[in-house]
């Protein structure tokens, strides 16, 4: 009988996350009439799309010279960073976003590593086990995610192209996913 209840609440389990799943905010493919091309602008800026698109799909996975970015409307406000988690190479489009110390991150749904939009800065939480009673607290393991300027002008989004004279641990596998990569997820 306990077995019975226990499959019966894994098959409820996975129904209300496929629902989840079919009900989160969908990837919007911009540049499908384009044949995958990016526009460029006399700035050096690439357009991503509409801004009124982005705003209403809240993601859109784009193409820049073959490298995957993100670019994110939350909370009023446009963020663009590498598409893949620079832990493990996470498909961050499938993430969700937290809010944690008033700062919004993306959560990689493959090993719930935190990033913020804003900077890139992976957060864990951590104690000061020299403190009399430990509290957990929020704290930077720096900027290890590659964020990219977004600028919006005349109803468009762009993105401003990538300085790699710096580099970031979200390179590798922005680079490996660049040409389809082992783990590639197929669209």
């Amino acid at each position: 009988m306990l077995d019975l209840i226990i499959l019966s609440l894994h098959f409820l389990i996975c129904f209300l996350i496929s629902i989840a799943i079919w009900r989160r905010p969908k990837d919007v493919d911009l540049h499908s009439s384009s044949a995958g091309t990016v526009e460029v602008e006399p700035e050096g800026l690439i357009l991503i799309g509409k801004e009124d698109d982005i705003k209403k799909s809240q993601r859109v996975t784009a193409k820049i010279n073959g490298r995957e970015v993100l670019v994110f409307y939350h909370e009023e406000k446009f963020y663009a960073m590498d598409s893949r988690c620079y832990h493990e190479g996470g498909p961050l489009c499938l993430g969700e976003i937290e809010d944690i110390n008033g700062q919004a991150c993306i959560v990689c749904p493959w090993h719930k590593y935190k990033i913020t939009l804003e900077t890139g800065e992976g957060l864990y939480e951590g104690i000061n086990p020299l403190e009399p009673s430990p509290t957990p607290q929020w704290q930077s393991k720096g900027v290890k995610q590659r964020i990219h300027k977004v600028t919006i002008d005349n109803g468009n989004v762009y993105v401003s192209p990538p300085d790699f004279s710096i580099s970031f641990d979200s390179d590798y596998f922005a680079e490996k996913y660049k040409h389809g990569g082992e783990l590639a997820i197929k669209k």
